[in-house]
């Protein structure tokens, strides 16, 4: 038995370096402004895709994501890691979109992917934290969901089986596929690349990057699976009413970047007495207990 799996994976802005010029007039996010990285709980997603194929030999996993040319770098580390392909979906039009007009996008692309029988992703991403996402794009496609996924312990006999962390502890749960799950980031980290993939993949690119090198895309055509897939609004049949700032009701009015600090400090000597009437004191003022 084989699988057919997609991930979703979203090159994000690190948010840990958010500055005064992190957010355009418009209220979207100056990505242009912050370093780009894998996000963190896409990468918990695509290790549960390849432990999948390592489960059940001959299946296949492709990797999608959504964001200008520059975003096949997240295609890239797919293939480095084990995946067997991927697609950017990129066109201006998308350009601004909240979770309601991301997940329609991505969506969009997954019909036009055709052949799947389980959608991952990660729990959220670290430049909105809505968790929306994955749900929304279960709803779209009118396919049951897992969320909050810790492990893909099995998918046999047409169900997969699913351990979720909770805010109440665990549980394991069955559904049928195809099927859309989440994964949190308390799942296991993602493999590192893989060197041999790593040498055979570092080229390859989307046709827009092609275009802007005459060294790569004579390389490119001589080695087909080099060539990364890239998807407009057209290519997926999308309607630009739902896509992009026009499809998006949520707009975001401030971004802030607040950092805590202390007002006063207070040294305590490393001896019993000390720190127990330091204890004392922080329990009085009701600080603790």
């Amino acid at each position: 038995m084989s699988l057919n799996i997609i991930v979703l994976a979203k090159q994000v802005p690190d948010t840990r370096n958010v500055g005064k010029d992190a957010m355009k007039a418009d209220g979207t996010v100056n990505r242009a402004a912050l370093p780009a990285i894998f996000n963190p709980e896409d990468l918990n997603a695509l290790e549960q895709a390849l432990k999948l194929k390592d489960m059940y030999p001959g299946s296949k996993v492709t990797v999608l994501t959504m964001g200008p040319a520059r975003a096949a770098e997240i295609i890239r580390e797919g293939l480095y890691r084990g995946a067997d392909g991927g697609v950017v979906l990129s066109d201006r039009a998308f350009a601004g979109s909240d979770t309601l007009a991301t997940s329609y996008a991505l969506s969009a692309a997954i019909r036009k992917i055709g052949d799947y029988d389980i959608i991952i992703g990660g729990r959220q991403a670290i430049d909105g934290d809505t968790a929306q996402v994955g749900p929304q794009v279960a709803e779209k496609l009118g396919l049951p969901q897992v969320t909050y996924a810790e492990e893909i312990i099995s998918a046999e006999d047409g169900k997969v089986t699913v351990k979720r962390r909770i805010e109440s502890g665990v549980e394991t749960v069955k559904a049928p596929y195809p099927v859309v799950i989440t994964v949190n980031g308390s799942a296991d980290v993602c493999r590192p690349r893989n060197a041999k993939a790593l040498m055979k993949y570092k080229y390859a690119a989307v046709p827009s990057e092609i275009a802007k090198d005459e060294a790569r895309k004579e390389f490119a055509e001589k080695r087909p699976y080099l060539n990364i897939g890239e998807w407009n609004a057209a290519t997926v049949e999308a309607d630009l009413e739902q896509c992009g700032l026009a499809g998006s009701p949520t707009k975001v009015k401030q971004i802030e970047n607040v950092v805590f600090t202390a007002k006063d400090a207070r040294r305590i000597e490393n001896n019993d007495a000390e720190l127990e009437d330091f204890v004392k004191e922080l329990i009085a003022n009701h600080t603790i207990g």
